[in-house]
């Protein structure tokens, strides 16, 4: 699918406050309502109507589905009763617990809760069949309006639902998070820390259990006291082994949430303990410290109230810290952004967003393995000034995220595999280029290229400039990207797109030469075969000299050029503008197009007779032209083939272009600063 150019300049995190509405009516949630009540009738929303093509894209429900209000499935719904919790979240036959344990954690913050759950929403006296959510999307919060019919079958929520039968916060949730994506069936599998990020703008860090560090133990209790969302799961090593059921009562391949962490006293000495939930409750962790355990009978009934300890089956329980890592292989962090926390949090992130894309041809440049391309790719400058406190390095997490893909399954879109490098800046501004890279190693690098939404890794550097590379494996692969920088101390970060900037030498005025060279006797020669008399030719004239001379260029693969293009080009040489150009005048051409053929030649790098595009940066800054992303894009969609090849005719058409393009900038910048010195008295 074509992908429009999105420049990676800075941008500031967004705002729940600003989120924007996203009804095709263009109306916002209040403004709907209040039309259902002045109507007398319950909303109905036309972007994800209540039929099968909102619940699947590939196949048919597996039994009738009924769409039903809450009022029709209960006489006394309500949105939230008793508060918001994480019992309040059972799965339904959707594979979506990846969902359901996101917003589990979701619970545990209730200033979080309530910016993606409007807790102004009820079935009372001005209730309207209309209810609304917020979720953050690469950067921005978006307001989505549903309707409150739910799929049922025989007279049961399908889907999420909660324990309390008249209680509809986490089902609509579940809902307006469906259309957010396209269907429910586009929230079948997927990564928890997906889900948290969405609800918070926050960002996610993934640890293998197993090889996590030392300091692990602390690392989930500071992200616990920065309301960080904590997410885990149990590897499955065969389809089989999904929804598994361990001896200890734990199940693979289900993802559960981590809701808390602490330490107590067991018989003389401290023990950590973690305590996880599971969104569908009934199979719970039956080790040690599990809810029965005899473990709990040294533990005084004071302490085991500061625990919230209590023998439910309500899937949560608490397990010895040891016996966790033993057991869970996966644990996925949601680090919140400074707007997303409490004023009386000791510690934030500072964060810096860039959006861009990868564009096949131009910017699509892939890893560092095809190195002839991976220079092309999008660069962001990083400055680290500041060290952490009481230590040399300074903190960051870069998260580069890829867009929307969820949403495009329905179109064939798979998630991309996707990374970064890291490199030391060479202290030049400007794009870096090929040789850069060919001879210096990265200093630091994702993990892995990996096909999720996100990739993300916590890095300690030495202060100083960076250049951080975000790319997909393979080049010539398109996507729109998001890439945050999350970093203790404040960072500075700025896109190396080059600024537009022309360096022309002074156009030569024609002279006529003491001693013709024979070259230009052979051209005099067609010259005067073509013009005639006068020695002038026009733009139909001028198509035939420089087809018949073209076609016989050595090592130059060429079309044809164009009436239009010679058009061009005698406005670009034509001095007494009569429409014509003159044997002096095209001679200035020549000597112009033969500098243009030779810089062709020089980055026509497999001699094949045309030029890669990715190569086609380089090229028009030698001809005197530095073009930012924006433009080279639409350059590369205008001139390249499908192979990513410019061939000779269609260079020259776009530097005629771009000389008669600057020719009139030029004229205007005079112009506007004679008009400047007019009005200013100079």
């Amino acid at each position: 699918m074509p992908y429009l150019y999105r420049d990676s300049k800075l941008r500031p995190p967004a705002l729940p406050g600003a989120a924007r509405a996203t009804h095709s009516s263009g109306k916002a949630y209040k403004e709907l309502k209040q039309e259902c009540l002045c109507k007398g009738v319950l909303f109905e929303d036309p972007d994800f109507p209540a039929c099968n093509s909102s619940l699947f894209f590939s196949e048919k429900p597996p039994i009738p589905f009924i769409w039903k209000r809450p009022t029709d499935i209960v006489k006394d719904p309500k949105f939230i009763l008793r508060g918001a919790t994480r019992t309040d979240i059972c799965q339904g036959d959707l594979g979506d617990c990846w969902l359901l344990a996101a917003i589990a954690s979701l619970t545990l913050n209730e200033k979080t809760l309530a910016r993606v759950v409007p807790l102004d929403q009820n079935f009372g006296p001005d209730y309207a069949g209309i209810f609304h959510f917020q979720f953050w999307q690469h950067n921005e919060w978006l307001d989505v309006v549903i309707d409150d019919r739910l799929p049922t079958f025989k007279g049961r929520l399908v889907f999420l639902h909660s324990a309390e039968h008249n209680e509809f916060w986490s089902a609509l949730l579940e809902k307006a998070y469906a259309k957010l994506n396209g269907s429910y069936e586009a929230l079948k599998g997927g990564s928890t820390i997906e889900a948290m990020e969405d609800f918070t703008g926050g960002v996610g860090e993934m640890y293998d259990v197993k090889k996590a560090p030392d300091n692990f133990y602390e690392i989930l209790e500071k992200a616990l006291k920065r309301c960080s969302m904590v997410g885990c799961s149990i590897d499955t090593s065969s389809v089989a082994e999904s929804e598994a059921k361990t001896p200890l009562g734990l199940i693979k391949g289900h993802a559960y949430s981590v809701t808390g962490i602490d330490k107590v006293r067991y018989l003389g000495r401290q023990v950590q303990l973690i305590r996880i939930r599971k969104p569908w409750g009934q199979v719970e962790w039956n080790g040690p410290w599990s809810d029965n355990s005899p473990e709990w009978r040294s533990i005084s009934p004071l302490e085991q109230r500061r625990l919230s300890q209590a023998a439910l089956d309500d899937g949560e329980f608490w397990m010895k810290f040891e016996d966790f890592k033993m057991h869970f292989d996966k644990v996925e962090i949601c680090n919140l952004t400074p707007d997303a926390l409490e004023d009386s949090t000791a510690h934030k992130w500072e964060v810096t967003i860039h959006q861009g894309s990868w564009v096949r041809g131009s910017t699509a440049g892939g890893c560092r393995n095809f190195l002839e391309t991976f220079w092309t790719n999008p660069q962001i400058k990083l400055h680290l000034t500041e060290k952490d406190d009481g230590q040399d390095d300074c903190t960051f997490i870069a998260a580069l995220m890829q867009n929307d893909r969820r949403k495009l399954k329905k179109l064939g879109a798979e998630m991309l595999t996707i990374g970064y490098s890291i490199y030391e800046s060479s202290g030049r501004d400007g794009h870096l280029g090929k040789d850069f890279f060919r001879y210096h190693p990265s200093k630091a690098r994702s993990k892995t290229y990996i096909n999720l939404r996100e990739v993300s890794n916590r890095f300690k550097l030495p202060p100083g400039d960076y250049v951080l590379i975000p790319t997909t494996f393979e080049p010539h692969q398109e996507a729109d990207f998001c890439l945050r920088i999350f970093s203790e101390k404040k960072a500075i970060t700025e896109d190396l797109d080059e600024s537009v900037a022309i360096d022309l030498p002074e156009p030569l005025n024609p002279t006529p030469s003491p001693q013709e060279t024979e070259e230009e006797k052979q051209f005099r020669a067609l010259f005067e075969q073509i013009s005639g008399k006068d020695m002038e030719i026009a733009a139909e004239e001028l198509k035939y000299v420089l087809n018949d001379v073209l076609k016989e260029t050595k090592n130059v693969k060429f079309k044809n050029l164009s009436l239009i293009s010679c058009r061009n080009i005698i406005s670009l040489m034509d001095t007494s503008g009569n429409g014509k150009l003159e044997f002096s005048e095209f001679k200035v051409f020549w000597e112009k197009m033969k500098k243009w053929i030779n810089i062709f030649l020089q980055f026509d790098f497999d001699k094949s007779g045309s030029m890669s595009s990715y190569e086609l940066r380089s090229a028009l800054k030698a001809a005197g032209y530095q073009l930012n992303n924006y433009l080279l894009q639409l350059i590369v969609l205008r001139y390249a083939d499908e192979q990513f090849q410019i061939e000779f005719d269609d260079f020259l058409n776009c530097l005629i272009r771009l000389e008669n393009a600057s020719r009139v900038f030029q004229a205007l910048s005079v112009k506007n600063k004679e008009f400047i010195n007019l009005n200013i008295g100079e």
